[in-house]
């Protein structure tokens, strides 16, 4: 397989203390490796390092070839590297056909005065994206509430939204932060699917988050971060039954997820 993504080094202080500390991980095309850890792991310090959000202060973030380490997060996306939040970030007051729209022009906007003048390329770009909202509203199943207002929908149906949103984007690989907590056990399988229909595109997918069912039924590969640093990575099952993690992260009474 080939490396998307490529972590080399990667550290951040925050005057005495390391949040990461000289982390290395690879993404590969087409996988889904998910990232786990205890509060105060480094988890969101790392996805803010990769997306551009925080400027690493040693180490390298390699896309597609190119060190991205400090690069502003809206050029990131038009390179093909999208991350969604934590918290739901939809556009409220907006219908979720024009939340989707919002995220592709983010990429693909054809430039002010091109869009002022309506020109053909304009026209174009337009239609082209609008066939791509439409389709990502039907394979992510929002195409029946694509005329609601987005922030009236299930706090569910905003995450998976917030998900369109990113593809909207045309990513190469997508970082979704913590994308089913708050939600029920019914709204994290949806949340799942989608993200199976994600990488059935062709898309990879880095995903951080709590819920350890979720994580082992989704991810090809786990890694585990503990103060910062790695502390297991492999298959969800293998790095379940290691005894580090065992004892650093799931706690004495743990039990091996069910799927």
């Amino acid at each position: 397989m080939t490396a998307l993504l490529q972590v080399e080094g990667l550290t951040r202080r925050y005057g005495g203390l390391v949040a990461v500390d000289n982390l290395n991980l690879v993404v590969q095309q087409g996988e889904i490796l998910g990232v786990i850890g205890p509060n105060g792991a480094g988890k969101s310090t790392a996805i803010n390092l990769m997306s551009g959000v925080a400027r690493p202060s040693a180490g390298k973030v390699v896309f597609d070839g190119n060190d991205v380490a400090g690069i502003a997060p809206h050029l990131l996306v038009q390179r093909g590297l999208v991350r969604t939040q934590q918290a739901t970030t939809v556009y409220a007051g907006q219908t979720v056909r024009e939340n989707a729209l919002r995220g592709a022009f983010i990429a693909s906007f054809p430039g002010v005065m091109a869009a002022f003048f309506n020109t053909a390329q304009a026209r174009r770009l337009r239609q082209a994206t609008e066939k791509r909202v439409e389709y990502l509203l039907d394979q992510l199943g929002l195409t029946h509430a694509a005329e609601q207002i987005a922030d009236s929908l299930p706090y569910g149906y905003q995450k998976t939204l917030g998900i369109v949103i990113a593809l909207a984007a045309s990513p190469r690989l997508v970082m979704l932060d913590e994308p089913v907590a708050g939600l029920s056990a019914e709204e994290a399988d949806h949340v799942r699917d989608t993200i199976i229909r994600v990488r059935q595109q062709g898309i990879s997918v880095l995903v951080v988050d709590h819920n350890m069912r979720f994580i082992t039924g989704l991810c090809d590969r786990v890694l585990v971060l503990h103060h910062g640093q790695e502390l297991a990575l492999g298959r969800p099952q293998e790095v379940m039954s290691n005894p580090k993690v065992i004892n650093a992260y799931l706690g004495h009474g743990h039990v091996t997820p069910q799927h």
